[in-house]
């Protein structure tokens, strides 16, 4: 009955129109000080303990250098880089496009910034060289979600801070901790570029089927200059994920690192910013962590109550006494998800439902990594259709085109993403492979 009450009036708070932090918020004030005997100092105290984490460092750090490197010229070379390797195709510049939403993904670790820095140089040169403006636009919304599924992401270190705190017993009687930030980096290569492998070949179907232009192929003397320029970009990847697989530093670490060298190389190797541009960019990233953070923080609280009142353990304990098996229950999570992503966006679904669903999924032998890239999927997914779609109102602005036109776009590649959502979700050496290969599981 608890549970009801408590989801009850967190949709009925939302539903009103009111953000998602404030609901969740007051849900838990409003629970606590009528029906639990918790003690008002614990709440505030929640609150502080909340982010004092030093895994969430590391997303302020991955804002900024995603913003350095949105404004800072290294999008437009790695475009460059892009084309010059897959422009001869059909389609050349839409699979140019994925190609760059897989590499600037591979820094940025946010979509939105991926679709703004690619789609802003891409969609206007796709449309003046003859493409439809539908199909420009369905390629980088679609893309552009590459951006929380290839290394590094902000919503893998969300859904680690989610479950960060959580209990889970395995079918053996074991205690199972939740993954770290550096397993699901490592478990989001394989994912994140085989959905880029397939979005590229939808792309090249209707290029192909519809005699879309080509581009003239270039030499490997013009392949080679345009990857020298874009190399200082590219460089990042190997900073992060080779650090952190290395040991040379934490996740965290790596964020700060990559804050430090997206400025170096957006100020002083490339020059397409220079340092009165700085503090426009420092008060961007301050101000999206700030709402983030905030998001966290109310979310926190919102599984504290969960915790205290044993809410996951119960369900846990209901679907395995109803005999319900790994397979149909991450089907259910799948439409819970994707039913989610209509009215949330993802850093509140993660941080709401992660703490939920983990101790049941650990329970059924579902792993805590494959379990985190289903929730990725499912938040990729969820940005590229309506209402509530981050990467559709950033392409709409982009693209000058409405929602629901968009919408229609984006149907080819958002199929396609849903049936590779369909083999992660039961195939889980997809995720799990390569961390056990590195020996990090």
């Amino acid at each position: 009955m608890t549970s009801f009450i408590i989801f009850g009036l967190l949709i009925l708070l939302m539903l009103t129109g009111m953000p998602i932090s404030i609901a969740l918020g007051l849900t838990v004030l409003t629970v606590i000080y009528t029906m639990t005997n918790v003690p008002t100092e614990s709440v505030a105290l929640k609150l502080f303990t909340g982010i004092d984490n030093f895994e969430i460092m590391a997303i302020p750090f991955f804002i900024l250098a995603g913003n350095f490197l949105t404004h800072g010229g290294v999008a437009r070379r790695m475009i460059d880089f892009a084309t010059s390797m897959v422009g001869h195709w059909y389609g050349g510049l839409g699979l140019a496009g994925v190609m760059a939403c897989a590499l600037f993904a591979a820094v940025s670790g946010s979509s939105p910034a991926t679709v703004i820095a690619i789609g802003a140089i891409m969609l206007p040169a796709m449309v003046k060289q003859g493409f439809p403006r539908r199909f420009g636009a369905g390629v980088i919304t679609t893309s552009g979600a590459l951006g929380i599924l290839i290394p590094p992401s902000i919503v893998m270190v969300i859904y680690c801070v989610a479950t960060g705190g959580s209990i889970a017993i395995d079918p053996a009687g074991q205690r199972v901790s939740s993954a770290s930030v550096g397993q699901m980096f490592i478990a989001g290569v394989i994912p994140g570029m085989m959905m880029a492998t397939l979005l590229g070949m939808t792309t090249f179907y209707r290029a192909w089927r519809n005699d879309y232009p080509r581009l003239e192929r270039a030499s490997w003397g013009e392949r080679f200059t345009a990857f020298r320029k874009c190399m200082w970009g590219l460089l990042l990847i190997v900073i992060v994920l080779g650090g952190i697989y290395a040991g040379i530093f934490t996740p965290t670490e790596a964020a700060a690192i990559s804050a430090v060298y997206a400025f170096v190389i957006a100020v002083f190797v490339y020059r397409d910013m220079s340092l009165k541009d700085v503090p426009k960019v420092l008060l961007g990233s301050a101000n999206m962590s700030a709402m983030i953070l905030y998001i966290i923080t109310n979310a926190v609280l919102f599984s504290f109550l969960m915790a205290n009142e044993n809410i996951p353990q119960h369900i846990a304990n209901w679907i395995t006494s109803v005999g319900v098996n790994w397979i149909i229950f991450l089907l259910v999570v799948n439409v819970l998800l994707l039913l989610a992503g209509n009215f949330m966006e993802p850093s509140s679904i993660v941080l709401i439902m992660a703490p939920i669903l983990f101790p049941v999924a650990v329970k059924l032998g579902i792993h805590p990594v494959h379990l985190g890239i289903l929730m990725v999927v499912n938040m990729e997914v969820g940005m590229c259709h309506p209402p509530v779609g981050l990467n559709l109102y950033v392409a709409s602005g982009i693209a000058k085109m409405g929602i629901t036109e968009l919408t229609i776009a984006v149907w080819p590649w958002l199929l396609t993403m849903l049936i590779f959502l369909g083999v992660v979700t039961y195939v889980p050496e997809l995720s799990l492979w390569l961390p056990r290969a590195l020996g990090m599981l």
